[in-house]
C-alpha cells in the first residue's frame, strides 16, 4: 500500500476501518452488553482508521484527518449547516489540492532554515535564473529576490488557490518574481541555473529523470527532504534532527 498515491491509501484505510468497526457492532452482543450510541462507532472507526494511518506510515496530519473524519460527518449532521457551505469546502478544497490524486505531491511549504540554507548555495554570478518546482505561496522565490535582486526568479504550481495566492502577494509586494501555472513537468528546465523542488517521494524518480535530460552542466539541482534513491547527493545539508529538514544537492 506504501507505493498507493497518499489519497488511495486513505479511500482504503478508510474503507477498511468502516469494515472492521461494523464487524464488532455485529459482534457486540457476544461481548458488551450495552447498546453503543452513534458517536462512539464513529469514534471506533477514527481510532482504527487512525491506527491504520500510522501502521504504514503516513504523515501524522493524516492520522488526525482519519481520527476525525466520520466523527466530523457525524456532527456536521447534528448542526443545521447551509448546503452551499458544504459545497464552498468542497472547491475550497479542489483548489488547494488540485491535483495531488495524479501527481502525489500535497500542498508542503517550507520554513525560514531551508530558505536561509539555500542563500549559500545560489551561483556567484549577480544574474542567474532559479526556478521553484510546486512553489506553493511563493515564500522561497520571494525570500531570495530580496537577497540577489539582479537574478531572475520563477515559481510553477498547478493548484489554483495557492497560485492565485502567490501572484496576488507578488502584486502587493511589486516583485519580479514570475509565477506560473503549469505542471513542472511540461516545463523544459534547460534556460535554468537552479532548480528547487520540495515535491514527495513518489515525485523524484520522474523529476531526476527529467533534470538529467534538460539542465544544463553546472547547474544546481536542489531538493528539500526527498533524495533521489541511488543517487548520492554533491552536498547534503542538515537543517534540523530528521530527514525531513535536509537539503540535497546535485551539480548536473
Amino acid at each position: 500500500m506504501t507505493r498507493l498515491p497518499v489519497s488511495l491509501q486513505s479511500l482504503i484505510i478508510q474503507c477498511v476501518a468502516l469494515l472492521l468497526t461494523g464487524g464488532l457492532a455485529y459482534l457486540r452482543p457476544l461481548v458488551f452488553a450495552f447498546e453503543p450510541a452513534g458517536w462512539q462507532l464513529a469514534l471506533a472507526q477514527g481510532g482504527i482508521a487512525a491506527l491504520l494511518s500510522y501502521r504504514i506510515r503516513q504523515p501524522v496530519w493524516w492520522q488526525l484527518l482519519h481520527f476525525g473524519f466520520f466523527p466530523g460527518i457525524l456532527l456536521a449532521q447534528q448542526v443545521d449547516i447551509a448546503a452551499w457551505i458544504y459545497l464552498l469546502a468542497f472547491i475550497s478544497l479542489v483548489s488547494v489540492y488540485w491535483s495531488t490524486f495524479r501527481t502525489r505531491v500535497p500542498l508542503y511549504l517550507s520554513d525560514h532554515k531551508a530558505w536561509q540554507a539555500i542563500v549559500p548555495l545560489m551561483p556567484s554570478l549577480q544574474t542567474f535564473r532559479f526556478i521553484d518546482l510546486g512553489s506553493g505561496l511563493g515564500d522561497v522565490p520571494f525570500f531570495l529576490e530580496s537577497r540577489f535582486p539582479r537574478a531572475h526568479f520563477f515559481g510553477t504550481e498547478i493548484a489554483p488557490a495557492p497560485w492565485l495566492v502567490s501572484r496576488v502577494r507578488a502584486w502587493f509586494k511589486r516583485s519580479r518574481v514570475r509565477f506560473m501555472r503549469r505542471d513542472y513537468a511540461a516545463l523544459d528546465l534547460a534556460g535554468f541555473d537552479v532548480v528547487f523542488a520540495f515535491l514527495s517521494p513518489a515525485a523524484m524518480p520522474a523529476l531526476w529523470q527529467q533534470a538529467q535530460a534538460q539542465m544544463q552542466t553546472g547547474s544546481l539541482f536542489i531538493s528539500l527532504s526527498f533524495c533521489v534513491l541511488g543517487r548520492n547527493p554533491d552536498q547534503k545539508i542538515e537543517l534540523a534532527q530528521g530527514a525531513r529538514h535536509t537539503l540535497y544537492v546535485w551539480k548536473m
